[in-house]
């Protein structure tokens, strides 16, 4: 190879980097460039404007992520039958993060109907709010509702709380319910988690549990917090005489994804999508939304091969 040809050759890379940099959201940098920024503890102290623009409080997970939830309870969504409670599959969720640096990420997942889509989505654009996903939770649902993972990143958190309001407000989200009784979940849930080999939670009436991906994940040079935007997430809504709803979601690596939803077909299991939470993560990771109805027992062997068909683990 001839000196010119050399040159011509390392120009056109450094332009082919540049322009997938370019392409990245706000802030990202390329992947495993070797100036990562880790996540720093914060507390409810460090959110209250946060909290003040978004309009309600949140709640502090794993010491790092500010959490706050905007449950779809307006909505009367049937999916296969089945009356959708807002814990199940309709539930909006919005994180945010603090690094070294003194900049902050937002990471969420909206639940939007399909009037709404376009106009929120005009409201975040207006307000720097970018989309990394459209996809759905469900199949043939009624009304048709859509779910769409919205990023930000930057130095003044209150801003994207404002931006991310913007959109809300273009929405029939209801104000914040005072949380209710604890509801009896009719599930055997000793044998569940016998089956699926780790402890899950009551929430809302419903049983939930999660797995954390092992590895260490970066989203451009943001060390993502475990258990951001990497958990496999397995929700159960009691239908009565043990059966449940399930719907969830399953992180996977490339090499992993055809042996979990071959591992979710064999169950039984009905598969709804497959995407990607991030734009600029590394490894690189797939998620698959997938809906089942049956006894609930059944229903957690059926989804034990496609968890262990991936690195993950329960949360410590």
């Amino acid at each position: 190879m001839c000196f010119h040809q050399e040159q011509e050759q390392q120009l056109q890379r450094k332009v082919s980097m540049a322009a997938a940099a370019r392409a990245l959201p706000a802030g990202m940098d390329m992947p495993g460039h070797g100036r990562r920024v880790k996540p720093v503890p914060t507390g409810l102290a460090d959110w209250a404007g946060v909290a003040s623009a978004l309009g309600r409080t949140g709640n502090m997970l794993r010491g790092t992520t500010y959490h706050t939830g905007f449950p779809r309870q307006d909505l009367h969504v049937v999916s296969d039958g089945v009356v959708v409670t807002a814990g199940l599959a309709l539930g909006t969720h919005v994180a945010f993060v603090r690094y070294a640096d003194g900049s902050t990420m937002l990471m969420g997942d909206v639940v939007v109907t399909e009037n709404e889509l376009q106009s929120v989505t005009d409201a975040w654009q207006a307000h720097g709010i970018e989309q990394t996903a459209l996809h759905k939770h469900l199949l043939a649902q009624t009304p048709d509702i859509w779910w769409t993972h919205v990023h930000a990143h930057g130095n003044d958190a209150v801003a994207m709380a404002r931006g991310l309001r913007a959109g809300f407000d273009r929405t029939g989200t209801p104000p914040a319910l005072p949380p209710g009784p604890p509801t009896p979940v009719d599930l055997d849930i000793a044998a569940m988690e016998a089956v699926l080999g780790a402890k899950g939670s009551i929430e809302d009436g419903l049983y939930k549990i999660v797995f954390l991906r092992r590895e260490t994940i970066a989203d451009g040079h943001l060390i993502l917090p475990p258990g951001l935007g990497s958990t496999s997430a397995f929700n159960f809504q009691p239908l009565g005489g043990g059966r449940a709803a399930l719907s969830g979601d399953c992180v996977m690596l490339t090499d992993e994804v055809q042996n979990v939803l071959k591992a979710l077909r064999r169950g039984g299991i009905k598969l709804v999508e497959l995407h990607n939470h991030h734009l600029a993560e590394d490894p690189r990771l797939f998620f698959t939304h997938f809906w089942a109805v049956g006894d609930g027992v059944e229903l957690a062997r059926a989804v034990r091969p496609a968890v262990d068909a991936t690195d993950v683990v329960p949360p410590g």
